[in-house]
Parts: structure tokens; C-alpha cells; sequence
């Protein structure tokens, strides 16, 4: 993938190489420019998309057609191989990053083992890739997917899988992974909230145990529905819901917009509008509408601010009893991870991180 900037992520290449169905006689300019010219026959210029499609226009005049989803729904698979069939797209990206890009690769019986099966490993994994305590949130959040897996009988991310498999149908599309680093995203929300936040969100996730209904999935699509949900999180958890929500969708907006930029065509490499499909949440839809438009400052949702002095006495008199409820989630969540908890380096070095920071 072309690196147009810091904040674009990793591109992943289609397996399949549709010129390999051309005639040999034809040389590899002819047949590049014969598949071009196959691809634009397919592409609808006016195409009927399900309601869950929002259009988007660059300045340049390069169109973005933006799919909500819902992450466990049928027929959020369907919105996205219908969208990509019919405008062909010349990039598709796609609600993840790097971290979470086997996803892709795996499929549903083993995404459905993965996702019931939350071990040591995975902590062990979890801690060293985010830190203590956001490793162990993120393993909380593990959680509530497999509680929701469970209930559905269904892994998460098959909307991604089926964008991913689509595009490799289509001549020339690239695939690009468009989210904000996971580790990113848990450090800057572990940071943002306080000892008593934490201790409360952590409690909520290790006894989430309400029964959830496909019905209840498909829902999530309709957007009035999911704005009361969101202003009810919101009311909760501002600072949550301003790094896991509202700052990915600054960052997925960016990334959007870096794919929706001209393309050269064959065979003179001339400059023509691009065609881009996104799929992400339904969740993220409003916020990217908002801030297509916007100038955006990346930067500054990418860093974690280094802790400081103030506070520090109240957040080492209680980081151990948050350790503790965390400890006791996880012990919930995945059997005897929670006795295994105290094994780990991480937790072996907790008295390191309740000195005082230098000054």
C-alpha cells in the first residue's frame, strides 16, 4: 500500500490475480487495459444500495459509499457484497487495523473456538501488547464477544471477511485496514478514565450476562435506535465514549478520505475519480458524515499522555483494589486465568509502577 501518511494503515493485497483468466496472446498492457474496461462495464453508475449505504463525495469528486454494519449480522454481510458488486470499487476499506487483521483469515468455526476460548495466552498476550490495565479491560471486552457469540452462535466480523473476499473479485481494488491501532485505542481509554471509572466499567463487563437475540443485533442498524443506546453510554462513560467512539471516528474519516483520491487508468495513466467503499459500525456513520468535511488533526488522537505527578497518591491507593476487581473479571471471564493472574511479570511488577513518576 502507497504510505500517503503517518495515519494510513497497512493495505492487504487480494490472493487472486484476475488477469490470470485473460487469453495468453494478449501482451500485459492490453490485458491490464482489457480488465479496466471489464470493471468499468460493471460498475453501476446509479446504483439501488440497501438503506445502510451513505454516499460521500470528495473534493476531487472521487465517491466514498459508506456501509453500516452491525458486527454480528447476516445481513450486514449481504449490505457489503451487494455495495461492492455493484460499484466495483477501486479501494475497500475496512473497520480494522493491523492487530486485528487474522480475522480476516480464519474461519468461522475457529473464529467461534477463539472467541469462547479466553486463556492465559491470550492475557498473557493481551498485558504485553497494551499494558497491565488496559490489557486486562481488553480482555473484559473479550469477553462481552464471547458472551455475545455464545448467545448467536456466530463469530464477529463477518461483514470484514465478506468485504475482504469481494474485493478480491474485483479488478485492481486495493484493501486497506482503516482503524485507529487497537493498543492505541485501550491506552488512551484506560488513561481518560478514573480509578473509580474503571473499577465500575470492569465490574458492569465481568457479570454482563443479558440474553441478546439476532433481532436485537439487526436493530443496532437502525440509527435512531442506536443514537438513544450511544447517548445512554455517553451518559455513563463521556471519556469512553470520546476515545472508542468519537476519536476513531476522526481517525476512520481520515482514512477514508486518504483512499478516496484520484487513480491513473490505463493505458496513458491518465487521472480519473476513484470509487471507495468503507465498512464499518453503523456507530461510526454520524460521526464520519460530520467530520467529512472537517480539517482533522490526527496527531493528537494518536499519543498517550505520559502520567503525571498530580493525582498520583489517590490512583496508587486504589490502582491495587482495582487490580484485585479486574483480577476477579477475568477469573469470571476465563476460568482459571484469574489464578494464573498472579503468575504473570506484569502483575510481579505493579509495586514498580506505584512509585512516583520522576519529576
Amino acid at each position: 500500500m502507497d504510505r500517503d501518511s503517518n495515519s494510513e494503515d497497512e493495505s492487504v493485497n487480494p490472493s487472486e490475480d484476475p488477469s490470470e483468466e485473460l487469453p495468453n496472446v494478449l501482451s500485459e498492457a492490453e490485458a491490464v487495459e482489457l480488465l479496466w474496461q471489464m470493471r468499468s462495464q460493471r460498475r453501476q453508475l446509479s446504483p439501488e444500495l440497501p438503506e445502510t449505504v451513505t454516499r460521500l463525495t470528495a473534493p476531487d469528486g472521487s465517491l466514498l459509499y459508506l456501509v453500516g454494519t452491525a458486527h454480528f449480522s447476516d445481513s450486514s454481510k449481504k449490505d457489503v457484497a451487494t455495495t461492492i458488486r455493484a460499484v466495483q470499487p477501486d479501494v475497500v476499506v475496512v473497520e480494522l487495523c493491523q492487530y486485528r487483521v487474522s480475522m480476516l483469515k480464519m474461519d468461522e468455526s475457529t473464529l467461534l473456538k477463539e472467541a469462547k476460548d479466553i486463556n492465559l495466552d491470550k492475557v498473557q498476550q493481551a498485558i504485553k501488547q497494551n499494558g497491565l490495565m488496559s490489557g486486562l479491560m481488553q480482555i473484559l471486552l473479550l469477553k462481552v464477544s464471547a458472551h455475545i457469540t455464545e448467545q448467536l452462535g456466530m463469530a464477529p466480523g463477518g461483514e470484514f471477511r465478506e468485504a475482504f473476499k469481494e474485493a478480491e473479485r474485483v479488478p485492481f481494488c486495493k484493501f486497506h485496514l482503516g482503524d485507529r491501532p487497537i493498543p492505541v485505542t485501550f491506552k488512551r481509554a484506560i488513561a481518560a478514565l478514573s480509578m473509580w471509572q474503571k473499577a465500575r466499567l470492569a465490574w458492569g463487563l465481568c457479570f454482563l450476562s443479558d440474553p441478546i437475540s439476532k433481532e436485537d443485533v439487526e436493530k443496532c442498524k437502525q440509527k435512531d435506535l442506536l443514537e438513544q443506546t450511544m447517548s445512554e453510554m455517553i451518559g455513563e462513560f463521556p471519556a469512553l465514549h470520546q476515545t472508542i467512539v468519537a476519536e476513531r471516528d476522526i481517525y476512520l474519516t481520515h482514512t477514508l478520505r486518504q483512499a478516496a483520491r484520484c487513480v491513473e487508468a490505463p493505458p496513458n495513466a491518465q487521472k480519473v475519480t476513484s470509487v471507495v467503499v468503507g465498512v464499518v459500525g453503523m456507530g461510526h456513520v454520524p460521526g464520519i458524515e460530520k467530520n467529512w468535511d472537517k480539517q482533522l488533526n490526527i496527531e493528537e488522537i494518536m499519543s498517550v499522555a505520559p502520567p503525571s505527578r498530580v493525582g498520583w497518591v489517590l490512583r496508587s491507593a486504589v490502582k491495587a483494589a482495582v487490580l484485585g476487581m479486574l483480577g476477579y473479571a477475568c477469573y469470571r471471564a476465563g476460568g482459571g486465568v484469574g489464578r494464573a493472574l498472579m503468575s504473570l511479570p506484569a502483575v510481579k511488577s505493579l509495586l514498580e509502577t506505584l512509585r512516583p513518576p520522576p519529576t
